[in-house]
């Protein structure tokens, strides 16, 4: 009796874990904002961008083909909530800028475009909520604060606009 009891949860028990992990999407969550000082990092004079478009990522980890995609949108505090179905443990998964609605913020910083994100259950984490780095948009032109606020950032001689 012992052991069937112990062949039928061993038999059920990976068909639990399957199930469980199909019901619990991911909830990916990340902030765009708007570099007002081109600076490459945020500082006191950023704005965060309502309206901005982010798209989660993943493609497979040998080949880089696209295996996965959806699109949010950032709220009116430059935050986006993006819901991943599935489990994407053997595959890259990004977060990514493609749209900001401000015409003078639309160039995406080079160092800021995308940010890794881990969509598996397999690597210990618990929580479905999975934060990304920040992803910046770059202002046209700096705005005229920015000289005397780098100067609290770097030091006397590294600062040029």
């Amino acid at each position: 009796m012992a052991k069937l009891l112990l062949f039928f949860a061993l038999a059920l028990l990976p068909a639990a874990v399957v199930v469980n992990a199909h019901g619990n999407p991911f909830h990916i969550r990340g902030r765009v904002y708007c570099d007002t000082c081109r600076c490459g990092f945020e500082t006191r004079a950023t704005t965060y961008i309502s309206g901005a478009t982010v798209r989660i990522e993943c493609k497979d980890r040998n080949s880089l083909l696209l295996k996965y995609s959806i699109d949010g949108t950032t709220d009116s505090t430059g935050t986006y909530n993006i819901l991943v179905e599935d489990d994407h443990q053997d595959q890259i998964c990004y977060a990514k800028l493609l749209s900001s609605p401000l015409p003078d913020c639309r160039t995406a910083d080079p160092g800021r475009e995308r940010s890794q994100v881990i969509l598996t259950r397999s690597n210990g984490a618990v929580s479905n909520l999975h934060y990304a780095n920040a992803l910046g948009f770059l202002k046209d032109q700096p705005l005229a604060l920015c000289t005397q606020l780098l100067k609290q950032y770097l030091p006397q001689d590294e600062y040029v606009l």
